[in-house]
């Protein structure tokens, strides 16, 4: 009885030119959506690694210099671009792409794409998630708000209960023909985003992005099943198809407000300090000392006393090692603990905004999708954080490098005598990237797959408990 339920409401909805009309539009913008993502995750993708490479070759052909110079030369670390932002780019036009790695200073991420966008371009990207978050729920609200109300306005509800056929009969057959003709628009576009995604697959920093697709695929199915069942349920109580209609269109527009109004809301009560703020909080650190206590000068002192005392010499010039690369790289230990101080309190605050905009999804499940879609296409300000980390480990490898140099290997007392050249220079490894696994979405986003299996499971019982308490006829509203 139900696959004869979800075959009528399946050939019903084919058969109707508007649902043909929409699935057409929606279709084509998400076939548009994935072809430009592939486009430019391609073209961008071929971009970093030229720049990668360039970068790497200007490092080994700076030509020789003191080695702690050199280290001001320094190089670029560029972010390579997850498969799976191809479909949902997140933050990363926002958050940039490559970071200048120096000695004494831990650098933000440089180059954001939205900087350089046009003025049409930074209302937003027409992505593949776009799509999914935003119009495939307008579509299934078109499809359903009248599966129940018309029925019961056109008298033919109670005939067809009449028949024999249970409330949940009914119900679950319309899910599911509902479901098929979704399945008509959404298969053919899964099949070519798998297409795709396997061809942009070329960066060897990323392994199979197979598992992290197919639990995208779930999330986005639990998404639209959650707009399924609460719409068939508002069609069964609500007491007129214009009533149902009217609801969901306001469930609709409440989940695409209520996250925007959570992250302004968020960066209210966390905010974070201004590039020239924080800038000028580090600057404080470094000359007075963590909290005011041991200054620059006093720091210094104590590590001159400190070696004397150590090798039992009267003066910095009867060290057997070269107390400017001791001092230099003392200094960029001490730098590093001020940054991570810093810049631990920055990713504090945005932790809390991310935690509050999560909170946000037990009203509007956009909230909860789009934070775990943009997590699993490697593209959240988590993913972004695991990069900014690893580039910052390696600048403290290379300046630490360049400072043993100095203080083991020094031929002269004479900064300017005291040079390097290539030879040194290929001892530091190229910067390569190792992307998070699976495991570091789940560690992130745990909240966001509760709140998402508690929106499923309410939508469920929601529609049940709604069928029970279904009124037959018009007329008994």
């Amino acid at each position: 009885m139900i696959a004869k339920i979800a075959r009528k409401e399946c050939t019903e909805m084919w058969r109707d030119g508007r649902f043909r009309w929409a699935a057409g539009m929606v279709f084509l913008l998400l076939v548009a959506a994935l072809l430009l993502g592939w486009q430019h995750h391609a073209k961008i993708s071929s971009e970093h690694k030229t720049a990668q490479e360039i970068s790497r070759r200007q490092w080994l052909e700076q030509g020789e210099k003191n080695p702690h110079s050199a280290a001001h030369h320094s190089i670029f670390a560029f972010k390579p671009l997850a498969p799976l932002a191809l479909a949902d780019s997140g933050v990363d036009p926002f958050a940039g792409v490559a970071v200048w790695l120096e000695a004494h200073k831990q650098n933000e991420a440089v180059y954001s794409p939205a900087r350089d966008a046009t003025s049409a371009g930074r209302f937003g990207q027409l992505t593949a998630a776009t799509v999914l978050q935003v119009l495939i729920p307008l579509i299934i609200i078109l499809l359903t708000f009248g599966a129940f109300a018309v029925e019961r306005e056109q008298g033919t509800l109670r005939h067809a209960l009449s028949m024999g056929v249970t409330r949940r009969q009914l119900a679950f057959g319309k899910v599911t023909g509902v479901a098929l003709a979704l399945g008509v628009l959404l298969a053919p576009a899964a099949l070519l985003g798998a297409f795709v995604l396997a061809l942009s697959n070329e960066s060897a920093a990323f392994s199979s992005p197979l598992p992290r697709l197919f639990l995208l695929v779930l999330i986005y199915l639990a998404y639209f099943a959650v707009f399924l069942t609460v719409a068939l349920a508002v069609s069964a109580l609500a007491g007129s198809s214009r009533l149902a209609l009217v609801a969901l269109l306001a469930f609709w527009s409440v989940n695409l407000i209520l996250p925007r109004l959570a992250t302004e809301v968020s960066k209210s009560i966390y905010p974070t300090p201004s590039a020239l703020e924080f800038q000028s909080a580090v600057a404080r650190d470094m000359r007075e000392g963590i909290d005011g206590h041991n200054p620059y000068d006093q720091r210094g002192e104590q590590l001159k006393q400190k070696l004397l005392a150590e090798y039992k010499v009267k003066s910095v010039q009867e060290l057997p090692i070269n107390f400017a690369g001791v001092a230099l790289q003392a200094g960029e230990e001490y730098g590093s603990e001020v940054y991570d101080r810093r810049y631990g309190e920055l990713w504090a605050a945005y932790e809390n905004q991310h935690r509050l905009h999560t909170f946000a999804g037990i009203a509007a499940p956009l909230a909860v999708v789009r934070s775990l879609s943009m997590s699993l296409a490697g593209s959240d300000w988590h993913h972004h954080r695991h990069f900014a980390e690893a580039a910052e480990v390696y600048r403290r490898m290379l300046v630490k490098r360049m400072n043993d140099e100095v203080t083991y290997n020094s031929v002269s007392r004479d900064y300017d005598k005291n040079t390097r050249g290539r030879e040194l220079y290929e001892q530091v490894p190229d910067f390569s990237y190792q992307p998070p696994a699976l495991v570091f979405v789940a560690d992130n986003q745990n909240l966001a797959f509760e709140l998402v299996m508690i929106w499923l499971i309410g939508g469920a019982f929601t529609l049940l408990w709604a069928i029970k308490r279904m009124k037959m006829d018009a007329k008994d509203f």
